[in-house]
């Protein structure tokens, strides 16, 4: 079999995310379009106390529940919902059968070799746990907590801002109420009373809209970003655990071949736990 390059993601070209630039302008222009085709104006709602209200309030309720370096790593992710690197699954499994083929050619303890030239640090790691010749099941209970563990930092900015979709309708309330009790000091002036109800509740908009349009979306995407990261990890511990049984390089790519499926990863994880540790490949259980 032809080697390939090793899996370096490293230098993988950023690649623009068009589904989630063509969501966010679709949703604002329809929003927009929907005001102008009722007769309103965006100065309608252009009103810098809501937004001072919301966003700083949300802001500070976010800092009550999240300590400020992890609130400040949220917002350094946030260009991942638009410009990523993707990772490619097939490029994995290809690393793992060349590395299969080498194993059965030379010995596992020879893979030693390629080890500085791993540019994922997963399959570095799975690679380095199986030249020092740990037992599988061993080898599997190592990994699995190094992916549980990675789960759980993966899991930290959505949570983040999630927490921030919850908090801003509720600052768009609060918002709202503040505008209404400027409007109600002044109720003896009938003509104005409408207008000052009709800008009271653009701050619920800018609540309701920053969570549904920008806070819970964005914690989704990157929810996603993780997902498809935990995949090619169990991919990974998958491939390698096959070169460790002794799997030619073709089988352990029709082994591997289900991780490029539709099946949620953290339904494949939890098989892996549940499989044998030799033969029954962990995304068939």
């Amino acid at each position: 079999m032809r080697d390939v390059p090793p899996n370096d993601t490293s230098k993988t070209a950023m690649r623009l995310d068009y589904s989630s630039l063509a969501g966010v302008t679709i949703a604002f222009a329809s929003i927009i379009g929907g005001l102008l085709l009722h007769g309103g104006n965006f100065a309608d709602i252009r009103q810098g106390s809501a937004i001072l209200v919301v966003l700083g309030g949300t802001l500070g309720a976010v800092l009550l529940t999240t300590p400020p370096d992890v609130l400040l790593l949220t917002l350094k992710k946030l260009p991942e919902i638009f410009w990523y690197r993707p990772e490619d699954p097939q490029h994995l499994i290809d690393e793992i059968a060349r590395l299969a083929q080498k194993a059965r050619r030379e010995g596992i303890t020879k893979l030693e070799d390629d080890i500085p030239n791993l540019a994922d640090p997963f399959l570095r790691r799975a690679i380095e746990l199986a030249v020092d010749g740990v037992p599988l099941q061993e080898y599997r209970e190592t990994l699995n907590l190094d992916l549980a563990q990675l789960e759980s930092r993966l899991e930290t900015e959505p949570h983040v801002l999630e927490s921030a979709g919850g908090y801003a309708p509720t600052m768009g309330i609060l918002g709202a109420v503040l505008g209404l009790i400027q409007v109600m000091k002044h109720i003896e002036n009938v003509d104005d009373v409408g207008k000052g109800i009709a800008v009271a509740f653009v701050a619920t908009l800018y609540g309701v809209g920053s969570a549904n349009l920008v806070f819970l979306p964005a914690a989704a995407k990157l929810r996603l970003r993780a997902k498809t990261r935990l995949r090619n990890q169990e991919l990974i511990m998958e491939g390698v655990a096959a070169v460790l049984d002794g799997l030619n390089p073709t089988m352990i790519r029709k082994r591997l071949a289900t991780f490029l499926s539709t099946t949620p990863p953290s339904d494949r994880h939890q098989a892996a736990v549940a499989a044998p540790p030799l033969r029954v490949p962990s995304s068939q259980v």
